[in-house]
């Protein structure tokens, strides 16, 4: 049996085999399927490239996705969804902290790099309140998490749509995306000094954002 992302890797093969009218059918149920992350991924992926094989076997019959899965996508694919198992909490818990320790190396080199740069026209305080950074990196993370939910829903909604409806659905997503921002840079500019601190340089933080970030992308690719 293929893994996950042996099964994404052929079926990125096969789907080139697909003429325009069945790529773009085909596509949409692909999206919407992965978007769904409480879903297994395994046997997303497994149904996904059954649905690819059967929809070649038909095409080399002449005949077109529509008349293979019918002219509702959405609702075929809200009927695979049903029959989905749910991932297992360990596989989401990893994905949580797999993407909390981005964000976190992301946030350490952005601060290393403003710090640097302000040096050149400032005098900068470098100290770090350690309980001020606990607070900001909660509220990141749930920022974060609360961003990426609205624009996976944004994406689902825009699937199965024409072109100028997605468009509205990507200007609601850069509205909403401020709207959810704004609780992290008003809290980066008026939170208080809380807690102990500990002097942390501009370039400390650079390097420790950039080994985090190296970290992250090498767990990623040993388990996606």
């Amino acid at each position: 049996m293929l893994a996950a992302k042996e099964l994404i890797e052929l079926n990125n093969q096969k789907r080139e085999k697909l003429t325009e009218e069945n790529e773009k059918y085909y596509s949409d149920i692909l999206l919407y399927l992965r978007l769904q992350l409480t879903l297994s991924e395994q046997q997303t992926e497994e149904i996904l490239m059954e649905i690819l094989e059967h929809l070649l076997e038909g095409q080399g019959e002449g005949k077109t996705a529509t008349m293979i899965f019918g002219s509702d996508p959405k609702a075929y694919a809200d009927e695979l969804v049903e029959q989905l198992p749910p991932e297992s909490k360990r596989s989401i818990g990893g994905f949580i902290s797999l993407m909390a320790l981005n964000l976190f190396g992301i946030f350490l080199a952005i601060r290393g790099a403003g710090l640097l740069i302000t040096s050149f026209f400032k005098e900068v305080e470098n100290d770090v309140f350690i309980g001020s950074a606990a607070i900001l990196a909660v509220i990141l993370l749930l920022t974060t998490m609360a961003e990426l939910k609205m624009f996976f829903s944004i994406i689902k909604r825009s699937l199965f749509q024409e072109k100028d409806s997605a468009g509205k659905m990507a200007l609601i997503g850069g509205l909403g995306a401020a709207a959810i921002s704004l609780p992290f840079f008003l809290a980066l500019f008026f939170l208080p000094d809380l807690g102990p601190s500990f002097p942390f340089s501009w370039w400390a933080s650079l390097i420790a954002g950039l080994i985090t970030i190296g970290l992250y992308k090498l767990i990623s690719r040993k388990r996606f």
